[in-house]
């Protein structure tokens, strides 16, 4: 009897911060939930940033996940774009630390090494690899496709499997558009992928 292991990948941004949510057993990987939070950005950033905190903070309390990935994004176009970013990163993980969640952070070419095979892959790849990885029944939008990844990352990490450069680090410790805005919403389509998954008990 192997233990299910539930994991939340959060792909992070200011303006839209992807989610997914996926179970490991042993070697086998389900899809559970996918999706985006999206922030308004005619609010000042204090408000935001508190729209990621609280979205983060219901999917936890929805899908009960047992440890967290979050990718390792960096923006180069210019220094205030890096602040912002990094101002969301940090919101997305206080909101994972603040409900006792261990988190794993993985940079984009180990994310990309793990599900695609090398480092240099497109976003479209990487969204592909995740469709074929989990049986979805089609691409999932781009926010939610790295989310994804980030979670299947650290699921062939804890499974020996994948092309890790690095282990990650780990630490211990204003609305959710995305489940209620159906243009928001991935556009995959699996059965109760968008209601709060009970947990399962392995046979």
């Amino acid at each position: 009897m192997s233990t299910v292991t539930r994991i939340l990948g959060i792909d992070p941004g200011l303006r839209m911060t992807g989610f997914g949510v996926i179970e490991m057993q042993g070697q086998k990987l389900r899809y559970i939930a996918s999706g985006c939070i999206k922030s308004d950005g005619n609010q000042r950033l204090p408000e935001r940033l508190h729209t990621l905190y609280a979205g983060i903070t219901e999917i936890i309390g929805t899908y009960q996940p047992d440890i967290a990935a979050v990718e390792q994004v960096f923006s180069n176009v210019n220094p205030q774009s890096t602040l912002l970013l990094g101002q969301a990163r940090g919101a997305a993980i206080t909101a994972l630390v603040a409900r006792g969640l261990p988190v794993s952070e993985y940079t984009a070419l180990q994310v990309k090494q793990s599900v695609v095979g090398h480092g240099k892959a497109a976003k479209q790849q990487v969204a592909h690899m995740v469709m074929r990885l989990l049986t979805l029944p089609g691409e999932p939008g781009s926010d939610a496709a790295d989310a994804l990844a980030c979670a299947i990352c650290h699921a062939h990490g804890s499974q020996g499997l994948g092309q890790l450069a690095a282990p990650g680090r780990r630490q211990r410790g204003g609305r959710l558009l995305a489940l209620a805005d159906s243009e928001l919403l991935n556009k995959v389509t699996v059965s109760g992928s968008t209601r709060a998954a009970p947990r399962r008990t392995a046979p």
